[in-house]
């Protein structure tokens, strides 16, 4: 498994949240990192990058999950414009809180730029996706 890379073309694709979380359980499970907490946070983190890369950035063009010492995520959009926390998040209401989920549940998150724009990552180490917490019913 380490080096193992997928990836999901979605420029253009409706629908692209349920369609990247379907790709990465699937992703998971080939690779024995599912059911767990860590492996349904992973499934959030792809949600909320996918969801910020419609709402900011035009939609995504690509989605890659690399499976190495640890699993990365990485959700390529077509603007160079980097992704900045809301200042103040309201409780409750929907809006403004993706970065903050994305900063919380992984173990580190990033930008690089790649043409035609931006990647946008977040990493999990992978001995919180074998040894993690079973996942709730």
């Amino acid at each position: 498994m380490p080096g193992q890379r997928r990836r999901l073309a979605l420029a253009g694709v409706r629908g692209q949240v349920g369609k990247g979380r379907d790709f990465t359980r699937q992703a998971l499970r080939d690779w024995g990192w599912y059911g767990n907490e860590t492996a349904e946070d992973t499934l959030l983190v792809v949600s909320e990058l996918l969801t910020n890369a419609g709402l900011h950035a035009d939609g995504c063009l690509e989605l890659v999950l690399t499976a190495g010492d640890s699993l990365r995520i990485e959700v390529l959009d077509g603007t160079a414009d980097l992704p900045r926390r809301h200042p103040s998040p309201q409780r409750g209401l929907p809006g403004g809180h993706g970065l903050y989920i994305i900063e919380r549940l992984s173990d580190r998150w990033g930008t690089d730029p790649r043409p035609p724009g931006k990647v946008v990552w977040a990493e999990f180490e992978s001995s919180r996706l074998v040894s993690g917490r079973p996942a709730r019913p």
